[in-house]
């Protein structure tokens, strides 16, 4: 196609700004929208039009349940911590598969619950260093791709800082559950801090009148596969991070004012001192250390 062809065109220019190019379709309408005019939705992006018929169609709760989380939207809805944990994770389990450094990194970063015994150094970082670890190219792809798609949705909506702690403290909890269930088996992955996004979602979805049928479909069919392929598949961080990420999901939802700041940030610090004293304790006692 020419130059002359493409200007002319009109599918390639913003609909409400004629001289503004972009290649980017609204999710409902399909019309062309530049980045003035593009609202981030659950799927892609939406036009001026199609939000405000979305509002129109929405129940009182949702109103009312929006205008609450207005103040904790970002102002930059880019999901840039969801691209920064993916490309870290990335850059670590690419690393993992050369040959020379690879074994090593899978060695020191994994969460192996034997590290727990006398004879075995303690090292509790392992908990966190887990979720940046993956057993394959495979395990990898699933879980960036799960990571993307609900990032995309949640971290406009929390906020960086609070979606990266939510990650994080997610991920923890998997590890803890780990430790506590069975305290003798090896896990890597990112399992269980995506567990505890879809089970933040699904508490803030219902909490703002939202449509959680998908999620709640989704989250259990996971933890039904996760069962089924227990051999394989470390069912114990998955129910661990989506019970935590449920956990937090809750107190999100109860705090999001801005002068309840202070006390969800100590209520998220007793999530964590819960999570090391079990992780300290429980393991022990089924180790019989």
């Amino acid at each position: 196609m020419t130059s002359t062809e493409f200007t002319a065109n009109r599918d390639n220019f913003c609909y409400r700004h004629p001289d503004r190019q972009s290649f980017v379709l609204c999710q409902r309408c399909l019309r062309t929208i530049c980045p003035e005019c593009q609202t981030q939705a659950p799927v892609g992006v939406i036009c001026p039009e199609c939000l405000k018929d979305q509002r129109k169609a929405e129940s009182p709760a949702q109103r009312r349940a929006r205008r609450q989380w207005r103040g904790s939207i970002a102002a930059d809805a880019r999901p840039l911590a969801t691209y920064a944990i993916m490309a870290v994770t990335t850059v670590i389990s690419v690393l993992q598969l050369f040959p020379g450094i690879g074994p090593a990194i899978t060695l020191n970063m994994r969460f192996a619950g034997l590290y727990l015994l006398p004879e075995y150094s303690f090292e509790p970082w392992r908990m966190l260093t887990a979720m940046f670890v993956h057993g394959g190219i495979w395990h990898l792809l699933l879980n960036m791709l799960a990571l993307w798609m609900i990032g995309r949705s949640l971290e406009p909506m929390l906020g960086r800082g609070r979606y990266l702690a939510l990650y994080l403290i997610g991920g923890f909890g998997g590890s803890v559950a780990v430790a506590c269930i069975s305290p003798d088996i090896a896990t890597v992955g990112a399992s269980g801090a995506v567990f505890a996004l879809m089970g933040a979602l699904l508490v803030i979805g219902r909490h703002i009148g939202a449509n959680i049928t998908g999620i709640a479909v989704v989250l259990g069919l996971n933890l039904v596969v996760s069962f089924v392929f227990s051999g394989q598949i470390a069912w114990q961080a998955h129910v661990g991070g989506a019970l935590v990420g449920a956990l937090i999901g809750f107190i999100y939802a109860r705090t999001q004012r801005r002068e309840q700041r202070t006390v969800q940030i100590l209520l998220l610090a007793a999530v964590v001192l819960v999570l090391v004293v079990l992780a300290a304790v429980v393991p022990r006692v089924v180790l019989g250390v």
